[in-house]
């Protein structure tokens, strides 16, 4: 005798009542990239559909965003001026302030995500401070600048922190901070297990954010390895992450599957740039079926255990999901 599993699929009622994994507009957050200035939108070749927006402009996506049951963004900015400690992430008047102070007067609703990171705000486009003998990322005077940076997006209205810069430690030092200066209500969703992929290439076009020399392999996770991306997301857990984080997605779901059965912790995706412009420029060529195609990739981020979905395709996916 042989199993007819067969028969939960004849009926489209009863195919929905089995139905493992779905996808939800409440899982979505969408990314914006902020930029100084008025009435700017400026559109980026390499991912059709993202610009970089001024905060007016930023203000009007909210609004469609809300209309489109999008409850989440993350705000990444693009300073005026660079430097070598990235000196605007660390100023009350700095873009992604401005932005979180604007939009939160509007839409006090919207949950406001902030990436934690210094990449766009360098002028050697590194992830904090430089240690010259190393020619590397100095570890622990990043994390002293990275609490500050912390604490002027907290103060400026930010709803959850999300550090992306893979430095060890960066969880208990920030957790500490925020907690002594009285924002031990803010939830940290830590790019726990970010790997140092090309897939990031067309996000560095849109947050200009490319290293000037090298490469950013001594601080984020090798893609060869999957003990030690386990290892990187259990240690941000015991160091009091409140969400943990894979990046990239596509390529990496069996490192989300670990992390899943590792812990309880909800567990957050980044669709990144290189993923979502692959789809788009087969899309283009008529290569697929683009809906269907996206549909099916953004259920696979679900079905390998991941809650929360960062991805550049967040409005199409909504739109599809009310059809």
């Amino acid at each position: 005798m042989f199993k007819r599993l067969r028969r939960v699929r004849l009926n489209s009622i009863v195919r929905n009542l089995v139905e493992e994994n779905n996808v939800r507009t409440q899982d979505l957050i969408y990314p914006l990239f902020i930029v100084h200035g008025k009435n700017i939108k400026n559109s980026i070749a390499s991912m059709p559909d993202v610009y970089q927006l001024s905060i007016d402009n930023a203000l009007k996506e909210c609004a469609e965003l809300e209309l489109l049951g999008i409850n989440a963004v993350m705000l990444f900015g693009i300073p005026s001026l660079k430097d070598s400690v990235g000196s605007e992430a660390l100023s009350e008047q700095g873009i992604i302030a401005q932005a979180l102070r604007a939009i939160k007067a509007q839409f006090p609703n919207l949950l406001l995500c902030v990436d934690l990171c210094f990449c766009e705000y360098t002028d050697h486009g590194h992830c904090g401070i430089l240690n010259p003998k190393l020619q590397s990322v100095d570890n622990d005077l990043t994390l002293e600048i990275l609490n500050k940076q912390a604490l002027i997006l907290a103060k400026a209205g930010a709803d959850l922190i999300a550090p992306s810069g893979m430095l060890d430690g960066m969880i208990l030092s920030l957790r500490q901070a925020l907690d002594n200066a009285g924002f031990s209500h803010i939830p940290l969703m830590s790019y726990s297990t970010k790997f140092a992929s090309g897939y990031y290439g067309p996000f560095r076009d849109v947050a200009q954010s490319t290293p000037s020399f090298g490469d950013r392999k001594s601080y984020q996770q090798n893609p060869a390895n999957r003990r030690e991306a386990i290892l990187e997301s259990l240690e941000d857990e015991a160091q009091g992450a409140d969400i943990l984080m894979v990046k990239p997605a596509l390529a990496y779901l069996d490192i989300v599957r670990d992390i899943r059965e590792k812990s309880l912790l909800p567990l957050a995706v980044y669709n990144v740039s290189g993923e979502y412009a692959m789809l788009k420029l087969a899309q283009k060529a008529g290569l697929i079926d683009y809906e269907r195609v996206l549909m099916e990739t953004i259920l696979s981020f679900k079905r390998a255990g991941a809650d929360i979905i960062i991805t550049y395709h967040a409005k199409e996916i909504a739109k599809l999901l009310k059809v």
